[in-house]
């Protein structure tokens, strides 16, 4: 029996413009210092000779920041291996070497390391010469290259993940985690850099598991919104050690977020910051929020990653114990829908057409340009969407353009532009269908709908039954009773106190403080008992700033439906938790 082909990946993959294509941005002096030391500083260095491997070595930064902090402490012979298809990269990282550790052996090649890994490591049959022996490396310092899956491409993705045994959106730097993995000898030590998304994100649970059962986790640092690469890229820094059958304490957790609030403290930068806890100052004017604590390990192996600390997990069991039901148990959270030709189906100016060739199922169109809390603010464009399905005997179908015969003009005017979506031809469906319509009957139903990414939360109740457009998610109410309960959750979903709920359960903020409203996350926010009397007066307030003539008269009703939240999950307003 012939071995399956093994895939051959041919580029180094960077991350902007051109980089964009092989997720190379190269590690600033002062990061590479940082996880250098870290390593330094745990790492066991009785040993005759050290191997040492960079699995992306680029321009060498990283490899000369980890030989200068080994040096003061071992006299061990060094040899470095270092893995590059960037020859120039490569050429300037072996003379750097060279030039600083004259006395340290290099083995530099020009190839990629998951095809290393994949014939030394697992039964490869490569017939040409390795140049590194399939013995395992007692030092790894990486920043792997970084690329997802719709750069890469689906199949440069799916063979990435049946080699490495991934699933979900694979990003190039998974496979780069589990192929270290299983090079790192039992109690060696890496330290590496990677993008903080594969904590929080579902396509990232595949790759928590794996790092928990393959490592024993030491530290993580997320450096959150810091800005240490110019690449738009929020790393993180994962300190482990080679699985050798003892789990040890808990992992470490440092965060770093930037905040607005005031700062006793002061750093000369982001990563002097990581020693320190509490709000900290930097000269550039910037104020960050340093939290130290364990990774939470209170959940499945699949969770996402978070700092806990007793402080927050205190905050989290209480609210826990005043939880009755979680948005995703009141209905079903759904992403809006994609035209994948939005030119077509999403106008403004429909009135600008004759009466008799304006379409007959135009609707009205919900997108983030009218997002606003409690309630949506029109834009003035009026854009309404072609919508062309709907629902009989409960399922979805294409209209009978027939029946509608400005529609079926109006369509067949656009038609090759339309038939341009080859995937929805292939996928069995009309030439003419929206690619993800979702459910027509839904849409006359109440509805919470929200964005997708804002600094603060942005839900609003939608009685008009629009059709939400992609860029936003929303959560539909079948019955009086469930009416009830989405009320209740606008309320919650704007207050300052989930903000806080979201800092503590999953802390994944972009640049600016943004926060990523998604599925995952909101489905877990929670809900108070609507029986008490408390959540009942909430749900007269939503209705009440809902019904407002305007935002303004609303301030004060807003503060105070916000206190009333937090008084309905077991707290005050002050308690954050911090």
């Amino acid at each position: 029996m012939h071995p399956a082909p093994r895939p051959h990946f041919t580029k180094r993959y960077r991350i902007v413009t051109e980089e964009k294509a092989g997720g190379a941005t190269y590690t600033p002096s002062g990061l590479a210092d940082f996880v250098a030391s870290q390593i330094a500083a745990v790492a066991d260095l009785s040993l005759p000779t050290i191997r040492i491997l960079d699995p992306a070595i680029g321009d060498g930064e990283l490899l000369l920041s980890l030989l200068a902090h080994l040096k003061p402490y071992t006299a061990a012979s060094v040899i470095v291996h270092g893995f590059d298809t960037d020859r120039v990269a490569l050429e300037q990282a072996r003379r750097r070497l060279q030039g600083a550790f004259p006395a340290v052996t290099l083995h530099l090649e020009s190839s990629n390391f998951l095809e290393f890994v994949l014939r030394e490591f697992a039964g490869g049959t490569d017939l040409f010469r390795p140049t590194v022996t399939a013995s395992q490396f007692d030092l790894i310092i990486a920043n792997p290259p970084y690329v997802r899956t719709q750069i890469m491409g689906a199949e440069q993705a799916q063979m990435l993940a049946t080699a490495f045994g991934l699933s979900g959106r694979v990003d190039l730097y998974h496979a780069f985690l589990i192929g270290m993995a299983q090079v790192l000898r039992p109690g060696g030590t890496a330290g590496i850099i990677v993008s903080n998304r594969f904590m929080t994100t579902k396509g990232g649970s595949a790759v928590r598991i794996e790092l928990r059962a393959r490592f024993n986790l030491r530290h993580i640092w997320d450096l959150g919104d810091t800005k240490l690469f110019e690449a738009a890229v929020l790393p993180a820094i994962i300190l482990a050690e080679g699985r050798n059958g003892h789990d040890g304490d808990p992992p470490a957790f440092t965060s770093i977020y930037e905040t607005d609030d005031p700062a006793p403290q002061e750093a000369i930068d982001p990563i002097e910051a990581l020693a320190m806890s509490g709000n900290v100052a930097l000269p550039d004017g910037r104020h960050f929020r340093v939290q130290q604590g364990t990774l939470d390990s209170s959940g499945s192996a699949e969770d996402v990653w978070r700092v806990a600390t007793p402080e927050g997990d205190t905050w989290l069991a209480t609210v826990t114990r005043h939880t009755w039901r979680t948005f995703g148990q009141i209905g079903k959270i759904r992403v809006g829908v994609k035209t994948c030709a939005d030119k077509v189906f999403i106008r403004s100016d429909w009135n600008t057409l004759p009466l008799d060739q304006q379409p007959e199922v135009l609707r009205p169109v919900t997108t983030h340009h009218t997002g606003s809390q409690f309630r949506a603010t029109p834009d003035g464009k009026r854009r309404l969407i072609l919508y062309p399905h709907e629902s009989v005997g409960g399922e979805r179908r294409a209209i009978d353009l027939q029946k509608f015969p400005r529609t079926r003009a109006y369509l067949e005017a656009h038609r090759t532009s339309l038939e341009t979506r080859s995937y929805v031809l292939e996928a069995g469906r009309k030439w003419y269908e929206i690619w993800v319509a979702q459910d027509p009957a839904a849409w006359d139903l109440p509805k919470l709908v929200f964005r997708d990414i804002s600094e603060r939360p942005t839900f609003w109740i939608d009685l008009e039954g629009t059709i939400v457009n992609g860029d936003c998610y929303w959560l539909a109410a079948e019955g009086d009773e469930a009416t009830g309960w989405l009320w209740l959750a606008a309320a919650v979903a704007n207050s300052t106190f989930v903000e806080a709920f979201y800092d503590h359960r999953f802390n994944n903020k972009l640049y600016a403080g943004r926060r990523r409203f998604i599925t995952q996350y909101v489905e877990q926010f929670p809900l108070p008992d609507p029986t008490t009397m408390l959540a009942r007066q909430i749900v007269a307030a939503t209705k009440a700033i809902y019904s407002a003539p305007d935002s303004v008269s609303t301030a004060g009703m807003k503060a105070d439906l916000d206190r009333m939240v937090w008084r309905a999950f077991g707290l005050g307003i002050e308690e954050v938790g911090r």
